[in-house]
């Protein structure tokens, strides 16, 4: 799509009214002369700059509960309510949750670090000695100690180079028992 379709689409969602959706993007590989002339440890500590808080993204699955440490969550649209995070292609986790449909995510609070490493270990029993109960319309895990939850419906998945955007629809939400506690960050490569 040229930039005039783009732009004419970009009108057409601006309009009141119902949304029409926008064409599927082609889904080929990245040429060569398509990358970016940009060292990908450079890429890593400029962006290390921002400061994001961290999350863990649950599922419901046949084979137990499934989780992985999100640094890459945003809430993305109010009407109709949709949140968003993205995901590494090669994730081992991604695919259960993809096949449940569902997934809650647990904002961290700031005392969470150790429960956020273990997250974001491949591989380990992520769940054990971990407190947890269903959340309301997915049954997803709803971590004990999170700030807050947000229990959503698959809706959309985008590619997006070495990662895939996932965009949920919110079909309940709260806060848990430490919502006034900070959040855990994320800056340069460590915990704040």
């Amino acid at each position: 799509m040229g930039h005039a379709g783009m732009a004419a689409a970009a009108v057409r969602y601006l309009r009141a009214g119902p949304v029409e959706p926008l064409p599927r993007p082609a889904l080929r590989c990245v040429r060569d002369d398509e990358r970016a002339p940009v060292d990908p440890a450079e890429f890593r500590r400029v962006l290390g700059s921002f400061a994001s808080g961290v999350t863990v993204v649950t599922a419901p699955t046949p084979e137990g509960p499934a989780g992985f440490a999100c640094q890459s969550f945003s809430s993305l649209s109010l009407d109709p309510p949709l949140v968003a995070f993205m995901v590494g292609r090669t994730s081992a986790t991604w695919p259960r949750i993809a096949r449940a449909g569902v997934f809650c995510v647990n904002v961290l609070s700031a005392r969470q670090g150790a429960l956020c490493r273990a997250f974001a270990v491949s591989g380990a029993d992520k769940f054990a000695g971990v407190d947890h109960d269903p959340a309301p319309v997915s049954g997803a895990p709803r971590l004990a100690g999170a700030l807050a939850w947000i229990d959503c419906a698959i809706h959309a998945v985008h590619t997006g180079g070495d990662h895939l955007v996932v965009v949920g629809r919110v079909n309940a939400l709260g806060t848990g028992e430490g919502a006034d506690e900070p959040p855990l960050l994320f800056h340069r490569g460590r915990f704040l």
